[in-house]
């Protein structure tokens, strides 16, 4: 599963690792955009596999944030 920005905002917070395992509904990472802070979920459970952001980053609508691999 690949996660993505759904507006542009800043990289505030990254709450993961690559590696970890997390739940469906788990934060992944803090967006701030106008001052709001804006958590993104984890869609289904897996595994993290890549996180192509740092925090401080800028990204656009439809970025890549994180990629998860479904649990079997």
């Amino acid at each position: 599963m690949i996660v993505t920005a759904d507006m542009a905002s800043i990289v505030w917070r990254i709450t993961v690792t690559e590696g970890e395992r997390v739940q469906a509904g788990q934060q992944l990472l803090i967006l701030e955009s106008m001052k709001m802070e804006i958590p993104v979920l984890a869609p289904a459970p897996g595994t993290v596999v890549d996180i192509p952001v740092a925090e401080g980053d800028v990204i656009d609508a439809g970025d890549i944030l994180v990629r998860v691999e479904r649990n079997r």
